[in-house]
C-alpha cells in the first residue's frame, strides 16, 4: 500500500533535484578567512569602524589578525571593531573569523571581523550528544544516529539547493519530508507492520498540515516576507515563492513532532495487543487513545515552546515596541508564527486518533505470537487431583505439583485399608520430629516445621484416599498434626 507513496517522494526528489551547477546571486556574503587575535587593545575608531555604528571618542577597538588561509596566509591585519553593548569582545588568541570583500589581499580594509570559530565547541557537544545517544539506545541508538545524518543530507543535498534554484518551495518541502519520512522511520525502526502504519498515520497528518497552512496563510493574507526572507530575495537572482516558503517550514517543522507521536502511538497499540491478545479493535483503540491525550499535552507544548523560542528576539522588539497586544499578535511577523505553531499543532492532535486507529485496524489482524497467558489462578478440581495434579495455592500465582505416581499409591493403599480410619497421637520427640508407630512397624517421619500455612491448604476424605485441595479459605489440620499413611491404616 505504500509502496506507491514511496516511488512518488523519490520520483518527486529527481524531479526536483537541482542538477547541473549551483545559482548565480546578485550580491556575496564574503569569503570567510581564518585567523588568530595577536593583538587587542582599545584605540581610536578614526572612521575606520566595520561593525554597528560610528561611536564617539575612543569607543573601538583595535585588532590584529594573523590569517591562517586565504589569499594572504600568515600576513597580519589591522581590523576596527566597534566597543557597543551586545558586540563580541575579542581578545590575544581568539580563533575568530574574517569576511573578504574583494579588493588587496594584504590591506586591512578589505577584511571585516566577524564572528569567532566554533568548529571545536560544536565537534565535542555532538560527540558527546552521540555517546549518550549510543549509551542508552545503543543499536537502536546507532540507527536513529544514522537517521538522523540522513535527514541532515536530504535538507542539505536537496531541499535547500531546490529552493535557491527557483522551485516551488511548498513542493520541495513535501517530496523532501516525504523522502525523510520512508527513509528515517525504517531505517530506525525496521521494515515491520508497525513501521508502515505509522507512516501511514504520518502522511496523513502531513497532508493535514500542508492543506491547513495553506488555507489560512490566504485567509490570514500572509506573505511569508519578513526581513529576513527580504534579505534572501535580494540575494538570489530566481524568484521565490515567499509564502510556499512559510509553507514549507511549517511541513518541515512539523515533521519531527508528528514521528514521534505516530511511532508511539503505534507502540502503545501492539503493545497492549500483546499484553491482552482478546481485545477488539475498539478496545484497542480506547485504550490506546487514552494513552494518546497525555502524549499529546505535552508534544503540543513542546511544540509551542519550540517555536516561541525561535522567535523570541522579535517578540521582545514587538513588547518594547509601544503599540498594543493586539497589534503585535497580528502583524505580519508574528501572525505567521502563530499560523505556523498552530496549524502544527492541529495536525499533531490529529495524527493521535488518525494512527491509533490504523494501529489498531492493523494490530487486531495479526495473530499475537510469543505470548505466555497469566498463570491460572483457579482451584484444581477433584479429578485433576485423582491424576496427579496436586498445587497448593500460594501468593503471587507460585504453584507447587507433587507427582503423580506418588498420588496412584496413596490412592491404591487406601483402597486396601477399605476405608477404615483409625488416628492416634504419637509422642514428641527430642528433635522436634514425631513418629508414627504402625502395626507393621513402618513409619513416616516429618517435621513440625513443615506443617502447611493456614487458609491456603485442605485436606479432603474421599472413600478412595486422601488428596489435597488448593485455594480454599478454610484452614487446614493444625500444625501439631498430620496424617501419615503406612501400609495399613492411617495415624495422627
Amino acid at each position: 500500500m505504500l509502496i506507491p507513496f514511496a516511488l512518488a517522494a523519490v520520483a518527486g526528489t529527481v524531479w526536483l533535484f537541482p542538477f547541473g551547477d549551483g545559482p548565480d546571486t546578485k550580491a556575496s556574503a564574503g569569503q570567510p578567512v581564518r585567523g588568530v587575535v595577536t593583538g587587542a587593545q582599545a584605540g581610536s575608531c578614526n572612521g575606520d569602524v566595520q561593525v554597528g555604528a560610528q561611536p564617539e571618542g575612543d569607543q573601538c577597538l583595535v585588532v590584529t589578525v594573523r590569517m591562517d588561509d586565504g589569499d594572504a596566509p600568515g600576513r597580519e591585519i589591522r581590523a576596527i571593531a566597534p566597543l557597543e553593548p551586545g558586540s563580541p569582545r575579542f581578545a590575544v588568541d581568539d580563533k575568530v573569523v574574517l569576511s573578504y570583500g574583494g579588493g588587496d589581499p594584504t590591506d586591512g580594509q578589505s577584511y571585516q571581523l566577524v564572528d569567532f570559530q566554533r568548529d571545536v565547541p560544536l565537534a565535542l557537544l555532538a560527540g558527546l550528544f552521540a555517546v549518550v545517544v549510543l549509551v542508552l539506545g545503543r543499536w537502536q541508538g546507532l540507527k536513529a544516529l544514522l537517521a538522523l545524518g540522513v535527514s541532515f543530507g536530504v535538507l542539505v543535498l536537496f531541499v535547500l539547493p531546490a529552493i535557491i534554484a527557483g522551485e516551488n518551495p511548498l513542493l520541495v518541502a513535501i517530496f523532501g519530508a516525504g523522502l525523510i519520512m520512508f527513509a528515517v522511520l525504517y531505517l530506525t525502526h525496521g521494515l515491520t507492520a508497525r513501521t508502515s502504519t505509522a507512516v501511514l498515520g504520518t502522511m496523513v497528518s502531513l497532508a493535514m498540515i500542508g492543506v491547513l497552512g495553506a488555507l489560512w496563510a490566504a485567509f490570514a493574507s500572509l506573505t511569508g516576507l519578513d526581513e529576513d526572507t527580504a534579505t534572501l530575495v535580494g540575494l538570489l537572482n530566481n524568484p521565490i515563492d515567499t509564502r510556499g516558503l512559510l509553507l514549507a517550514g511549517v511541513v518541515i517543522g512539523a515533521l519531527g513532532v508528528l514521528d514521534d507521536v505516530t511511532i508511539t502511538q503505534t507502540s502503545a497499540v501492539w503493545e497492549l495487543r500483546a499484553a491482552n491478545p482478546a481485545l477488539t479493535r475498539l478496545e484497542l483503540y480506547t485504550a490506546a487513545l487514552r494513552i494518546g491525550r497525555d502524549h499529546v499535552a505535552s508534544a503540543v507544548n513542546t511544540l509551542v515552546m519550540a517555536y516561541a523560542g525561535a522567535a523570541l528576539p522579535l517578540l521582545l522588539y514587538s513588547s518594547i515596541s509601544g503599540v498594543g497586544l493586539g497589534n503585535i499578535l497580528t502583524s505580519q511577523s508574528i501572525a505567521q508564527e502563530l499560523v505556523r505553531t498552530l496549524v502544527g499543532s492541529i495536525g499533531l492532535v490529529a495524527a493521535v486518533p488518525i494512527t491509533t486507529f490504523l494501529a489498531a485496524a492493523v494490530a487486531a489482524t495479526e495473530p499475537a505470537t510469543g505470548i505466555a497467558p497469566p498463570p491460572s489462578t483457579r482451584r484444581p478440581t477433584r479429578a485433576a487431583a485423582r491424576d496427579g495434579e496436586r498445587t497448593s495455592g500460594r501468593r503471587g500465582g507460585e504453584r507447587k505439583t507433587r507427582p503423580a505416581g506418588e498420588q496412584r499409591r496413596r490412592e491404591r493403599d487406601g483402597q486396601r485399608a477399605g476405608g477404615e480410619r483409625r488416628t492416634g497421637r504419637a509422642g514428641d520427640r527430642p528433635n522436634g520430629r514425631r513418629a508414627a508407630q504402625p502395626r507393621d512397624g513402618r513409619a513416616e517421619r516429618t517435621s513440625d516445621h513443615r506443617a502447611e500455612p493456614p487458609h491456603e491448604r485442605r485436606a479432603e476424605r474421599t472413600a478412595d484416599g486422601w488428596f489435597e485441595q488448593a485455594g480454599d479459605n478454610r484452614a487446614g489440620p493444625p500444625p501439631e498434626r498430620r496424617a501419615e499413611r503406612t501400609g495399613e491404616s492411617w495415624f495422627d
